[in-house]
């Protein structure tokens, strides 16, 4: 097949490219700007394109299909020939069904949490040598790339995402996969820029259970309340298997699980990741692997890039980073962190840079978020907030919102380092979560202060 990517830069489009062209499909691409890692992953591969923009004349009848990026828009010229050639033009997550509709469909949706249990499923399967097909939203170690396709596995474990599918179909794209086994993490407003209401947003995944497929299975975390009442009101016939947060302690910075042969020590903590642990090991129960094969394999789990990633550490202290920006994920990071170091000071800093953290009217849902820090930080720039062409939002607003009187708030990425870079961390354990960099925050130059 010849397949063309209209914004092949994408996190996501690079690696569906890569996957295609490993397949044996031939794979071309436009973009008006690719930054690493999928720049070097591409030219790797032969599959970068020679000069940056959108070029219309690429687009010829002999194309097999289009596949379109979130990253394009509506009138992309590359998007309007192909229409005018009336070419078959897919969405991403439309594109991966394609591929997947002869498999067993495994997805794994929610709001928080779906990187890290299919992660988790993933290196599992890897741990036992089963070959299976994915797709995945982080780099994991021991796997070349993030999404695998071929003719010849049953299985195909895919990060069900709730975002819009392109710039010309708005479902999101976890209503188009199909599950036969499915999961549910949780329900935790998200990306108000298109679900402007809880109630709007919360009804996109009772779309997604009533997707799977007739005689299919879903596992929910049944300790989330919204989670348990959309699975359970669903009337479409298939098995609902509950899970919650399996017994575990922690004795001197290390994470024992409890299981039916006694305690066993993990690398990943938390109660969020001990929950995200318990539906993995049903999924992969599903997929063939007993208990006992699962315990084996996830004692090894690390955890997945930018999921409470250790950066630094020596005997008194220790640094995290974390992708972690929406409420409810900063709070169960912040949380994981003081639970795992109880002794030690923890300085949370979390920078607001997505559309929804910056967004006056959402910034009520951080309520409590960072109640776990010892010493709370918040930074964000102006000039995104003018970027993202949102309100300005000023500190009081921040303050007010987090309810912290300590709260320290920068808005300059140079003071910001200054604090960072003049505090003793000795005894202290420091949480840095963002989607961003703090506005060019080194972070190898962080870690050469542990």
């Amino acid at each position: 097949m010849n397949v063309h990517f209209i914004a092949i830069g994408g996190a996501a489009m690079h690696n569906l490219a890569i996957a295609l062209h490993n397949k044996g499909y031939k794979i071309t691409g436009s973009d008006d700007t690719i930054f690493d890692p999928s720049k070097s992953r591409l030219d790797a591969k032969g599959l970068l394109p020679e000069s940056m923009g959108w070029f219309p004349e690429k687009i010829t009848s002999d194309l097999d299909a289009i596949v379109l990026g979130m990253h394009a828009k509506a009138d992309n010229p590359e998007l309007l020939k192909a229409q005018d050639l009336s070419l078959k033009i897919y969405s991403y997550p439309e594109f991966l069904y394609e591929q997947a509709k002869d498999k067993t469909r495994v997805v794994i949706g929610g709001s928080h949490g779906k990187t890290t249990i299919t992660s988790m499923i993933l290196h599992v399967m890897h741990y036992h040598d089963r070959d299976v097909d994915y797709m995945v939203g982080a780099q994991l170690e021991g796997f070349d790339v993030m999404v695998k396709l071929t003719e010849d596995n049953d299985f195909i474990v895919l990060e069900g995402d709730e975002y819009l599918s392109s710039p010309i179909d708005r479902r999101p794209k976890f209503h188009l996969y199909k599950p036969n086994i499915a999961l549910l993490s949780g329900i935790a407003w998200d990306h108000i820029n298109v679900f402007p209401t809880y109630k709007n947003y919360v009804e996109q995944f009772s779309i997604f259970v009533d997707s799977i497929v007739r005689g299919g299975s879903i596992n929910y975390n049944e300790e989330d309340s919204e989670v348990k009442r959309v699975v359970e009101a669903s009337e479409n016939q298939i098995r609902k298997l509950a899970y919650r947060t399996p017994e575990y302690t922690v004795e001197a910075g290390e994470t024992l699980l409890e299981t039916s042969e006694g305690p066993m020590p993990i690398e990943v903590f938390g109660a969020h990741n001990l929950n995200n642990l318990a539906g993995a090991k049903w999924i992969c129960q599903h997929m063939g692997i007993d208990e006992e094969g699962f315990y084996e394999a996830i004692s090894t789990f690390k955890g997945a890039s930018k999921r409470l990633e250790k950066i630094a550490e020596n005997s008194k202290s220790v640094a995290y980073k974390d992708f972690a920006h929406s409420p409810s994920k900063v709070e169960a990071t912040t949380k994981a962190v003081k639970e795992q170091y109880k002794d030690r000071t923890l300085v949370a800093c979390l920078e607001l840079h997505t559309y929804s953290s910056l967004n006056a009217e959402f910034l009520k849902e951080y309520k409590g978020a960072l109640d776990a820090a010892d010493v709370a930080v918040v930074f964000y720039s102006p000039h995104a907030v003018e970027i993202k062409k949102l309100e300005e939002v000023t500190h009081k607003q921040i303050a007010t919102a987090f309810e912290r009187d300590d709260l320290i708030i920068y808005t300059n990425p140079k003071d910001f380092k200054d604090f960072l870079f003049s505090q003793n961390f000795e005894n202290k354990s420091l949480l840095l979560m963002s989607s961003g960099n703090y506005g060019g925050l080194d972070f190898d130059e962080v870690t050469k202060l542990f």
